[in-house]
């Protein structure tokens, strides 16, 4: 990405079993607490893992007003849908549209685009399948004849990764530039770098980022299980006793502008994507390289393209899911890149679990919210730092970051690796 113009956040919006607000998160993950619990979406007594970051009395009616959007859109799009409506109010973007004439509302909304990272791995568009292919008793011919009156007839539409980033156009009536991402768990971090690199080539003057996922479903729980990714009931990053990472659902959102566009609107400024970048170890599906070379890559490119030192960094969230290799390569990655004195490292996914497509979205929200308030948040359940990892700066305490500059890290299937490094604006109380 070119560094010019300059990026700016103006509003950000997130949703997931720790809170539905970047604060509320926040402040569950200061005060150690862990959402992650036992499944409670079906039976999984007997299961060889029980237990996910599920977001608790869930209630789409709450989330997104319109019950007849419901019967098009699935739980993960009411997730994404939330957490950009959250981001878009927080920005006051409508608010100054709502002010300015006919022609130039107009000049915004083509000016504005949308980029989603959402999950394509989703089982549940199966579902509806089944009682008829049971019923079926292997007749194609019965099964041809009774489909459409048995499965609803909303089944495609309902199934459309892009659901997201159709129904904020639709909304808000945004009409710019737009991309729906689906890379496994880059994909919330790549809507964010894709938004930033169309405003800096001028296709627009702001954008809405959102990544959004709810892989918490039996197919999926139970075949990441038998990959031995999977722990049985904690996630535990970098911690000697970790077993394997564990699902979540929810989403992250941010509006990022010029800093011409938000000006001109005095906008508020949260903060500032520096740049990214984003490597793969082409490796295999499930292999991960022990020197972490994809993951160093990208945090490298992320530093050239960001125009910034590894001494410029104040902090570091990383992908911490869990598992030991990807933990390890990681840290062997962060050691090389920054040297003996690391900038303090945290990782967010122990309080609400993985999110897949939208853990980079999030995790750069909350990275920005801790970085203005000054504060880098602890892992509250890390026992005992895995002794392999030497000396890095990882604490069940809060610490101290050491700049305004946050390092994003996301890790996703078939070797792939992102970085993402922001700047936050100092908080208002400050």
């Amino acid at each position: 990405m070119s560094r010019t113009p300059r990026i700016v956040v103006t509003g950000t919006g997130a949703i997931c079993a720790a809170g539905r607000t970047p604060g509320e998160i926040l402040d569950a993950v200061h005060a150690g607490r862990s959402a992650i619990a036992p499944i409670r979406q079906w039976d999984v007594s007997g299961w060889p893992t029980r237990a996910a970051g599920e977001i608790a009395d869930f209630n789409a009616s709450a989330l997104i007003p319109d019950r007849k959007l419901h019967k098009l859109i699935r739980r993960t799009d009411l997730l994404g849908l939330y957490a950009a409506s959250r981001a878009i109010e927080d920005s006051g973007l409508v608010a100054h549209r709502d002010t300015l004439d006919e022609e130039r509302a107009a000049v915004c909304n083509d000016r504005t685009g949308v980029y989603a990272g959402a999950g394509g791995g989703s089982y549940q568009n199966q579902y509806d399948f089944f009682p008829l292919l049971t019923a079926a008793q292997g007749d194609l011919g019965v099964f041809g004849r009774e489909l459409d009156g048995t499965v609803n007839p909303m089944w495609l539409l309902r199934s459309l990764p892009n659901n997201v980033l159709c129904h904020i156009g639709i909304r808000y009536g945004l009409k710019g530039a737009n991309a729906c991402v689906t890379n496994h768990a880059l994909s919330g971090i790549l809507a964010v770098v894709e938004a930033v690199e169309a405003l800096r080539g001028n296709e627009a003057d702001r954008a809405v980022a959102v990544g959004h996922d709810a892989p918490i479903e039996p197919q999926m729980v139970l075949y990441y299980a038998r990959t031995g990714l999977f722990a049985m009931d904690s996630l535990r990053p970098f911690d000697a006793g970790r077993t394997g990472s564990l699902f979540g659902e929810g989403a992250g959102a941010l509006v990022v502008e010029t800093e011409a566009a938000a000006a001109e609107r005095r906008a508020p400024i949260l903060g500032e994507i520096l740049g990214g970048g984003v490597a793969t170890e082409s490796a295999g599906l499930f292999a991960i390289r022990d020197d972490g070379e994809g993951i160093g890559r990208a945090i490298k490119l992320a530093l050239d393209d960001a125009g910034v030192s590894a001494a410029d960094v104040g902090m570091v969230a990383a992908h911490g899911n869990g598992t030991l290799r990807s933990d390890a390569s990681e840290a062997v990655a962060i050691r090389r890149i920054f040297g003996p004195a690391p900038p303090p490292i945290t990782a967010f996914k122990w309080a609400f679990g993985h999110l897949i497509a939208g853990s980079g979205a999030i995790e750069a929200v909350l990275t920005l919210a801790a970085l203005r308030n000054g504060v880098v948040p602890g892992v509250a359940n890390l026992q005992r730092l895995d002794p392999e990892f030497g000396e890095l700066p990882i604490s069940a305490r809060p610490q101290q970051p050491r700049s305004d500059v946050g390092l994003v890290l996301s890790r996703g299937f078939g070797g792939t690796n992102a970085a993402l490094l922001v700047r936050a604006a100092r908080s208002k109380t400050d």
